[in-house]
């Protein structure tokens, strides 16, 4: 078989595990890919050497978990395919599922409009629903709709059906009387007409007879059975995936059904493992491998460093108050050269550990972007409780008139009134206080940009990132792993499990440095499995 010159050169500058992986004869495989470990790239060659050895660009399809990985693949996919006569490279499908999804109902003429976004739908069918109850809704009817594949009408008709059932069928009825669908519908319904419409199982099992699935460990129960009804039955498929990485249990991903594909789906699945994490630096590798070792759920591998992988972990015991801990991470990190382009991030488990962060960078005139993070100084909000709180015939310092207005009236933002509670007390008045608020707003308008080198953002928003120097907050006990999380699960062992490997993807966004941030006197379980007593004891 002779290969092209353009893919034999992009063969030959791959790792031997990456092109063992990238030339596997077709077949179902698992590609085991660590962090770091350079799964795209690998997927890139994949799809090259396929083209090359005569596959059919149409019949290839590669799908990704969302949308910003399809755009890279996509993009990497044009610059390494030859072009054709025409000036274009072939056209290889590369979709997300619920975009393949769509592709499938369309192309069946299905309905597939409106899309209707679920919290407007559940709003209307249960307007007397919190805020709180909605956002558990939405999970219980993902997993009814997507691992489940329960019929709304079958619940209904059940006469012990309890509470949560009952507005799963309140829900499914008004989203049927709008003639719309959902975001989960795309996939569940698209599954549905694979499985009983032969003439569109078959037609989409031509366009995808060579099946590439990216993130595998993050596919819920419904993704995972339309891969497998379009690979079937010759199972040219290629998943690429890291069981070790799997940290969206509450989207439905089950890291178990990555670790049992060989037993319950794919027989005969081939397994080829990427051994080495060409991004952190050895020191991160060291700490982050052996924390995630102390998981149960997990494939038993070898994971490497690069043999030149220069990098530092510090550890950063502070006892301050966060803004005071999130100054003292951005002083740390050393000053860039003239022209030089360094990425940073702090990161945290969740949004609000995150505010902090965002008031160090206004402090500190930090340029940063904070994708999907809202703060609530710039919610509507605010002024419509100044507003209000401008009408109260309490008079005083401005705590004593919110507090007052807290007490006579249902604030419907509770976020909202005990932020402006707490920022409130420097205050003489509200005049004062608005213009502090005016100026904060001024100051988030100015550094908060697209462009910046600073990233905050949480643990679970990084994944498939990576930083030049990374800063992982709280790092405490109760706070990473989270005792609430742990505490409510059903599974509190596996839930554990889960924030174990959260710890570990935070971690392995390190290209040069990663700092992390902890309570001397309470820090987090996680760094007494990943380090000795002795390193995390305070410096005298």
């Amino acid at each position: 078989m002779r290969i092209q010159a353009s893919v034999a050169d992009r063969l030959a500058r791959l790792a031997p595990d990456q092109r063992a992986a990238a030339t596997a004869p077709p077949g179902p495989i698992l590609c085991v890919a660590p962090a770091g470990s350079g799964k795209t790239t690998t997927l890139v060659a994949r799809v090259a050497w396929l083209v090359d050895t005569g596959v059919d660009p149409g019949s290839i399809a590669a799908i990704t978990f969302n949308r910003r990985a399809a755009v890279e693949l996509s993009e990497r996919l044009a610059e390494a395919l030859p072009a054709d006569g025409d000036g274009a490279g072939p056209r290889i499908r590369v979709r997300t599922f619920h975009a393949l999804g769509l592709e499938i109902l369309r192309d069946a003429g299905r309905v597939v409009a409106p899309l209707l976004d679920r919290e407007q739908v559940l709003r209307a069918a249960l307007p007397s629903s919190t805020q709180a109850e909605r956002r558990r809704l939405d999970t219980a009817i993902s997993r009814l709709k997507l691992d489940l594949d329960v019929d709304p009408e079958i619940v209904a008709a059940d006469p012990d059906a309890g509470p949560t059932a009952r507005a799963f069928v309140a829900y499914e009825r008004a989203l049927a009387a709008s003639g719309g669908l959902d975001f989960d519908d795309l996939v569940a319904r698209a599954v549905r007409l694979l499985e009983t419409d032969p003439d569109v199982l078959g037609r989409w099992r031509e366009r995808c007879a060579h099946l590439l699935v990216d993130e595998a460990q993050d596919l819920d129960r419904s993704q995972l059975r339309m891969a497998l009804l379009l690979a079937a039955p010759a199972n040219r498929i290629f998943l690429v995936g890291d069981d070790d990485q799997s940290i969206y249990g509450w989207r439905l991903a089950d890291v178990r059904r990555l670790l049992g594909l060989a037993e319950t789906s794919l027989p005969g699945l081939r397994r080829v493992d990427l051994v080495t994490n060409y991004r952190c630096p050895a020191t991160v590798v060291a700490r982050a491998v052996r924390l995630v070792e102390h998981n149960g759920e997990r494939f038993a591998k070898r994971i490497l460093a690069r043999h030149d992988a220069p990098g530092p972990v510090l550890l950063a015991p502070m006892a301050q108050e966060d803004v005071d801990r999130c100054l003292a991470v951005l002083r740390s990190w050393p000053a860039r050269g003239v022209g030089e382009i360094e990425t940073r991030a702090i990161l945290a488990r969740t949004n609000r550990e995150l505010l902090p962060a965002v008031t160090a960078a206004l402090i500190a005139e930090v340029p940063f972007r904070a994708t999907g993070l809202e703060l609530p100084i710039e919610s509507p909000a605010v002024d419509e409780l100044l507003v209000r709180a401008r009408s109260m015939p309490t008079s005083g310092p401005v705590v004593a008139v919110l507090a007052a207005l807290r007490r006579e009236s249902s604030w419907a933002e509770r976020p909202t009134a005990a932020a402006l509670l707490a920022w409130a007390p420097p205050f003489r008045g509200l005049a004062e206080l608005a213009a502090a608020i005016d100026d904060t707003r001024g100051r988030l308008t100015r550094l908060r940009r697209d462009d910046a080198a600073l990233t905050l953002a949480t643990a679970h928003g990084t994944k498939g990132l990576e930083f030049d120097h990374v800063a992982v907050l709280g790092m405490d006990a109760a706070r990473f792993p989270s005792a609430r999380s742990v505490a409510e699960a059903e599974d509190p062992g596996r839930a554990l499990e889960e924030e174990r490997r959260l710890a570990y993807v935070a971690w392995t966004r390190a290209r040069g440095s990663l700092t992390l941030v902890y309570d001397p006197e309470a820090p987090s379980q996680f760094l007494a499995e990943a380090f000795e007593p002795w390193e995390l004891e305070p410096a005298a």
